[in-house]
């Protein structure tokens, strides 16, 4: 859909892109500067293949600090950015055939990832009615002798839900009863949440699942730094060392300039958020309160990200002027942007239909004109 929007503005047509998971904030001043210092000192060359011990030692005190997590430097891994740490992780560990338990919706990447790391991904559908949360009794039915990883993502990409620490002791509990099943938690959007909703990781809510729980972060979403590319995990030493050793024939080290940036990062100050965490709740409520406002759309309040997924279930089997017939979600979108000139994602790319993803993270006056012109675009259905 990004793709598509950028064709049809070369061809002169005005497009209000939903698509993109980006913040449209800058990457904060005293990062900057530490990345222009970096350069400066001459910080331009290779370093360990995995991360900076300075990186790394940040990490392990923002882990201590933030989800009261004990790692060792050994238990650190850095990578060019979230995406290779995970893909890193199942490449490492996964045999042939091995199943990987991802609740949908899902991150697109997640079961394709899988794929091309040999595995199958076994995709559990969590619906509304469970606030799009996976569930202990469906996670219990779901596992079976080849189940390797179970992915959790918390705040969620596409649905901005979030699971609390009682939820998560709910699924733990399961857990604990399957001691060969890993976790790979995807805590990407940690520091983004609203309405007092507060983030857990599973590592911290039940420490006895400590030795098999990969915990993954980074600073693109929170810091603004989606360019950076800089992510990060902890977790057992056996799988971090076989990441490190997949990382050396691959990539090898992320950019010393974005490691440096991104320990300025992790050891600065966060009162910046409250404030841009104000400004995407504002242009949360502005758009759900639009959304729920047009007939035959409707959505659920997110604790956390910077996305709304609302259901066109009611105007699937509707006509649209020209006499076509709307299937799919994915025509749903076709028609937004083809009638209303705004891009949007699909809810059947990320598992579960008939919904679409939004991403709020723009300004608020081009928020109120692709609302408008998805009221539009939807009143010309019949």
């Amino acid at each position: 859909m990004t793709h598509l929007a950028n064709e049809l503005r070369r061809q002169g047509k005005e497009i209000i892109g939903l698509t993109q998971g980006e913040p449209d904030f800058d990457t904060p001043a005293h990062i900057r500067r530490a990345a222009q210092a970096a350069i400066e000192a001459g910080q331009t060359r290779y370093t360990d293949v995995d991360g900076t011990p300075e990186l790394k030692q940040a990490i392990v005190d923002k882990f201590r600090r933030e989800n009261g997590l004990s790692y060792s430097l050994s238990q650190i891994s850095v990578g060019t950015g979230g995406k290779q740490v995970l893909y890193n992780a199942l490449l490492a560990t996964l045999d042939e055939g091995d199943e990987v338990i991802i609740p949908a919706p899902y991150w697109v990447s997640y079961p394709d990832m899988t794929r091309l790391a040999g595995g199958v991904p076994v995709i559990v559908p969590c619906p509304e009615t469970e606030n799009f949360l996976l569930t202990a009794e469906s996670l219990r039915a779901a596992i079976t002798p080849r189940t390797k990883w179970l992915i959790l993502n918390s705040p969620s990409n596409p649905t901005g839900a979030g699971y609390s620490a009682a939820h998560l002791k709910a699924l733990a509990e399961v857990l604990l009863e399957h001691p060969r099943v890993l976790v790979l938690t995807d805590d990407m959007y940690e520091h983004l949440r609203y309405d007092g909703w507060e983030f857990a990781t599973i590592a911290g809510v039940e420490p006895r699942l400590m030795d098999r729980v990969l915990t993954c972060n980074g600073v693109s979403k929170a810091y603004a730094m989606t360019g950076w590319r800089i992510g990060f995990a902890g977790g057992p030493t056996d799988i971090i060392k076989a990441m490190a050793t997949l990382q050396s024939q691959s990539t090898s080290n992320p950019s010393s300039v974005s490691q440096a940036a991104a320990l300025a990062a992790l050891n600065g100050p966060l009162e910046f958020l409250a404030e841009r965490n104000e400004t995407f709740r504002q242009r949360r409520d502005l758009c759900l309160g639009a959304l729920n406002a047009i007939d035959g759309l409707s959505c659920r309040k997110p604790d956390g990200a910077f996305y709304l997924f609302p259901s066109c279930a009611a105007l699937i089997g509707a006509k649209r002027p020209d006499g076509r017939v709307i299937e799919t979600d994915a025509d749903f979108v076709m028609w937004l942007i083809e009638d209303a000139g705004v891009a949007t994602v699909p809810g059947s790319a990320f598992g579960l239909a008939p919904y679409f993803r939004i991403s709020f993270a723009t300004s608020s006056e081009r928020l109120e004109t692709a609302c408008s012109g998805i009221k539009s675009a939807c009143e010309k259905l019949s």
